[in-house]
């Protein structure tokens, strides 16, 4: 398996991989995996595990609030017994903060910018969160102009279709293009309508196909795909099984196969006629609704999914009326609801919104700050955040943190912190909440750089991360 993956890395192009967390998909998702019953210094700590978006996690209320508090010495000795590692000399950030009255209680080059790898997708959490309402869905609608027998689909940004029946309680497939299909044929019977022309209608939140930044070696190589409007949720890449290059031309043809088996035959238009708006006295002839987009957004952060994080930052954009179209739009947008909220940028470089572009930078005390505001009653809450926060993997349990904390020295704290993992040559990092053992919540941001960047090297970062973290979690450090 080592073998392999050392192989995948070695021919990827920035190595977009969050391994062993190294690459969302195939390698870490989908497996069934017995929830375990940790413990901390011999202590049953408490198992945190996934909860349904309705429901505020209990970490991130007052639960816990006369706890005591680790204090900074405390906590300088466990991390200096845990980073033991000669690589992290000089090349390691860290900030906790006390979850529930928002003071920082360790800070170690917290303002230095470092590589947050898919930690910024943390950033581009807020933006998404601050401008969208995560209660809503995406709709996919098909429309005509009355009398005419030329059909428009209209992409309302949902890239998880279903190509057959849609499954209601399913994120990724929940809208289905059979069951569009079946409303559009019942809306064209009564006329006797039975051969139609279709042509999609992309012109909500238009942009880059890939941000300029992004390397093509990682699409190729299936770390991420081309950021559009609609999408299928069977094809959505995973390491060494690309996506297709056009997304919204499979679901055309999907489409088109769908309206075949309801007796409607269609004839697609060019696709250079797919970014003209549908005309204003269109009527629908059938509607399907996505998942909700905090949903989604869980989904995106749970698998660190990079286009699909792209995807909701551009329709945050397009909802705030800011441009779209542009390579550096969606980081300037991000950047903007940083700076709305105080959450400090000094060092801050973002040239995409998923943290896959190389040359990027977050100081732990950027990440630090969103986690705050997730964390705390502060009179600038972003509704939804909080939950979003909540949500986040579950180590040892799920999504690409599902693999993280297995061996001998952290497997002790599995089930209690929950973070979003970080994986580049460059950098690794880890970002995110757990409990004491003295039950006190916190939140951590971890960002390590300076390792030889190679497989080793990549392995030896997840290490330490992971060591730092079980010792913030086992600590009572008082």
């Amino acid at each position: 398996m080592l073998a392999s993956l050392a192989v995948l890395v070695a021919t990827t192009g920035y190595v977009a991989a969050d391994v062993m967390d190294v690459a969302p998909g195939i390698l870490t998702l989908d497996r069934p995996v017995a929830i375990p019953t940790p413990t901390v210094s011999g202590t049953p700590a408490p198992v945190l595990l996934p909860v349904p978006a309705a429901t505020v996690d209990p970490m991130l209320t007052d639960e816990g609030a006369t706890a005591p508090l680790p204090t900074a010495k405390g906590l300088a000795d466990a991390f200096g017994g845990a980073s033991d590692d000669p690589a992290l000399d000089g090349g390691v950030g860290i900030s906790v903060r006390d979850a529930i009255t928002g003071a920082e209680l360790y800070a170690l080059d917290a303002d230095q910018p470092r590589v947050p790898a898919s930690t910024a997708k943390l950033l581009a959490a807020l933006a998404v969160a601050d401008t969208l309402d995560l209660r809503e869905a995406m709709t996919t609608r098909v429309v005509a102009t009355p009398g005419s027998s030329d059909l428009v689909l209209v992409a309302g940004g949902d890239t998880l279709l279903a190509p057959g029946k849609g499954t209601p309680d399913a994120v990724a497939g929940r809208a289905g293009l059979a069951d569009l299909a079946s409303q559009v044929a019942a809306a064209l019977k009564p006329t006797g309508t039975t051969k139609v022309t279709l042509r999609l209608d992309l012109s909500w939140a238009p942009g880059p196909r890939y941000p300029p930044a992004w390397n093509p070696d990682d699409v190729r190589d299936g770390f991420t795909q081309a950021v559009v409007m609609t999408g299928l949720a069977t094809q959505l890449p995973a390491a060494g099984r690309p996506s297709p290059i056009r997304p919204e031309t499979e679901v055309a043809k999907a489409f088109v196969a769908a309206l075949k088996a309801k007796g409607v035959s269609a004839t697609l238009a060019p696709d250079k006629t797919w970014g003209d708006p549908a005309s204003e006295d269109a009527v629908e002839l059938g509607s399907v609704r996505s998942a909700t987009y905090g949903e989604v957004l869980d989904l995106a952060l749970d698998r660190s999914e990079n286009a699909l994080t792209e995807n909701l930052v551009r329709q945050a954009a397009a909802t705030a009326g800011r441009s779209t179209t542009k390579g550096g739009d969606n980081a300037a947008f991000v950047v903007e609801r940083l700076t709305a909220h105080g959450i400090p940028t000094k060092g801050l470089v973002l040239k995409d919104a998923s943290g896959l572009s190389p040359g990027q930078a977050a100081s732990a005390a950027t990440l630090s700050g969103v986690l705050h505001l997730a964390a705390t009653d502060s009179p600038d809450q972003v509704p939804g955040l909080r939950d979003v926060i909540a949500g986040l993997p579950v180590s040892g349990v799920s999504g690409t943190m599902r693999g993280r904390f297995s061996s001998d020295a952290t497997e002790d704290v599995v089930g209690v912190p929950r973070a979003k993992t970080g994986t580049l040559k460059a950098g690794s990092a880890l970002a995110g909440t757990t409990v004491t053992a003295d039950g006190r919540p916190l939140t951590f941001v971890v960002l390590v750089d300076e390792f030889p960047e190679d497989f080793g090297g990549t392995l030896r970062a997840r290490a330490a991360l992971d060591r730092i973290v079980a010792a913030l979690t086992r600590c009572g450090c008082r």
